[in-house]
């Protein structure tokens, strides 16, 4: 799974696999949700997204033990 922050658009983009989406739809405003071929969700658009979210802070726990975090 990857986050991209956008700052030139203010987007979030959540990679959450590596399979390419194939279809969007947009479930409230400026959230974008990627489907690929079969309907599984690939990933997340967020627009606003510095209005819409906290950045502060990234909390990731309860990950399993092989979970590798890259700054």
């Amino acid at each position: 799974m990857k986050l991209n922050y956008y700052p030139e658009t203010d987007s979030l983009y959540i990679d959450l696999t590596a399979t390419a989406g194939t279809e969007s739809r947009e479930v409230s405003e400026g959230i974008v949700l990627d489907y690929d071929a079969e309907g599984n969700l690939v990933g997340i658009d967020i627009d606003n997204a510095s209005e819409k979210l906290d950045f502060k802070e990234l909390i990731l726990g309860g990950l399993p033990k092989e979970t590798r975090v890259q700054v």
